[in-house]
Protein backbone atom coordinates (compact mmCIF):
# COMPACT_ATOMS: atom_id res chain seq x y z
CA UNK A 1 0.00 0.00 0.00
CA UNK A 2 1.17 3.51 -0.78
CA UNK A 3 2.29 5.82 1.98
CA UNK A 4 -0.44 8.12 3.22
CA UNK A 5 -0.40 11.55 4.85
CA UNK A 6 -3.14 12.54 7.27
CA UNK A 7 -4.52 15.90 8.38
CA UNK A 8 -7.14 16.65 11.03
CA UNK A 9 -9.21 19.80 11.40
CA UNK A 10 -9.00 22.03 14.46
CA UNK A 11 -12.15 20.70 16.16
CA UNK A 12 -11.05 17.07 15.58
CA UNK A 13 -14.19 16.07 13.68
CA UNK A 14 -12.82 15.52 10.18
CA UNK A 15 -9.71 14.02 8.59
CA UNK A 16 -8.15 14.11 5.15
CA UNK A 17 -5.88 11.37 3.80
CA UNK A 18 -3.53 12.11 0.92
CA UNK A 19 -2.26 9.02 -0.87
CA UNK A 20 -0.27 8.83 -4.10
CA UNK A 21 -1.57 6.57 -6.84
CA UNK A 22 1.05 3.83 -6.97
CA UNK A 23 -0.46 2.14 -10.01
CA UNK A 24 0.48 4.75 -12.62
CA UNK A 25 2.52 3.46 -15.53
CA UNK A 26 5.90 5.16 -16.06
CA UNK A 27 4.69 8.21 -14.15
CA UNK A 28 2.36 9.21 -16.98
CA UNK A 29 -0.72 9.53 -14.81
CA UNK A 30 0.67 10.68 -11.48
CA UNK A 31 -2.06 11.83 -9.18
CA UNK A 32 -3.13 11.72 -5.55
CA UNK A 33 -6.24 10.39 -3.91
CA UNK A 34 -7.67 12.72 -1.28
CA UNK A 35 -10.08 10.96 1.07
CA UNK A 36 -12.31 12.78 3.52
CA UNK A 37 -13.52 11.11 6.70
CA UNK A 38 -15.62 11.87 9.75
CA UNK A 39 -14.38 10.98 13.23
CA UNK A 40 -17.08 9.07 15.08
CA UNK A 41 -15.60 8.37 18.53
CA UNK A 42 -12.45 10.39 18.98
CA UNK A 43 -9.09 9.28 17.64
CA UNK A 44 -8.85 5.95 19.36
CA UNK A 45 -8.89 2.47 17.91
CA UNK A 46 -11.91 3.17 15.69
CA UNK A 47 -10.96 4.49 12.24
CA UNK A 48 -12.77 7.48 10.76
CA UNK A 49 -15.72 6.82 8.46
CA UNK A 50 -14.47 7.74 5.01
CA UNK A 51 -17.16 9.66 3.14
CA UNK A 52 -15.57 10.99 -0.04
CA UNK A 53 -12.62 10.35 -2.37
CA UNK A 54 -11.33 12.54 -5.16
CA UNK A 55 -8.29 12.21 -7.39
CA UNK A 56 -6.26 15.25 -8.38
CA UNK A 57 -2.91 15.93 -10.00
CA UNK A 58 0.01 15.93 -7.59
CA UNK A 59 0.66 19.67 -7.85
CA UNK A 60 -2.96 20.48 -6.99
CA UNK A 61 -2.87 18.01 -4.08
CA UNK A 62 0.19 19.83 -2.69
CA UNK A 63 -1.65 23.15 -2.93
CA UNK A 64 -4.69 21.72 -1.15
CA UNK A 65 -2.48 20.20 1.58
CA UNK A 66 -0.66 23.49 2.18
CA UNK A 67 -3.92 25.46 2.14
CA UNK A 68 -5.43 23.16 4.78
CA UNK A 69 -2.33 23.54 6.97
CA UNK A 70 -2.61 27.32 6.71
CA UNK A 71 -6.26 27.09 7.82
CA UNK A 72 -5.37 25.31 11.06
CA UNK A 73 -5.42 21.65 10.04
CA UNK A 74 -2.66 19.58 11.70
CA UNK A 75 -0.60 16.60 10.61
CA UNK A 76 -1.36 13.34 12.42
CA UNK A 77 -0.17 9.76 12.30
CA UNK A 78 -2.62 6.95 11.69
CA UNK A 79 -3.08 5.26 15.08
CA UNK A 80 -5.91 2.81 14.49
CA UNK A 81 -5.96 -0.65 12.92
Amino acid sequence: MAQSYWLINSNRSEVKRFMKNDKSIDGVFEYMFIDTGKIVEGLGNIPPVMTNTVSVEIDLAREIYERLLSKGWRKIEKNWN
